[in-house]
């Protein structure tokens, strides 16, 4: 009897264990540790979690109200990220997370508000693309909306 107890826990833990593991390894926790390292401003951090072809886009309306995209790519993002001046705050607040995975894809959106200097600066939407290469996830294209509208 205590061989089948200890049996059952042992099997207990080792499946806890591997839900443990695969929600770090999760589409969302991956996002929650860019923006950790974001706001750390830690480059070698952000630079794991893309790729040199990651691409980042921004929609946007101008004064007009025509829609304007601006893209860069990741290592000129990560490089606007570390010139932030040590004497500015930012923050991207993530209000939710949506996750739709399948196989080697997954998207994860988030409604987002952005503080510079503890001021509202712009609210939207994130949404990541992302790929799983040998069981790790990367970011392969970040879409995001930005509007000084409705960011209530």
């Amino acid at each position: 009897m205590k061989k089948l107890i200890f049996l059952a826990l042992l099997l207990i833990s080792v499946s806890a264990k591997a839900q443990e593991t695969e929600a770090k390894n999760s589409p969302e926790q991956l996002v929650k540790d860019f923006f950790i390292a974001f706001h750390a401003q830690d480059i070698d951090r952000l630079k794991n979690f893309g790729l040199a072809e990651t691409r980042l886009t921004s929609v946007s309306t101008d004064s007009t109200g025509a829609t304007e995209l601006s893209t860069t790519d990741y290592l000129d993002f990560i490089k606007n990220i570390a010139a932030i001046p040590e004497t500015a705050t930012f923050e991207e607040k993530l209000h939710a997370f949506r996750v739709e995975e399948n196989g080697l894809l997954a998207m994860v959106t988030t409604p987002y508000s952005f503080y510079y200097n503890e001021k509202l600066a712009h609210c939207g939407v994130n949404s990541f693309q992302l790929v799983k290469f040998d069981e790790h996830w990367k970011i392969v294209y970040i879409l995001d909306t930005r509007t000084k509208d409705n960011c209530d």
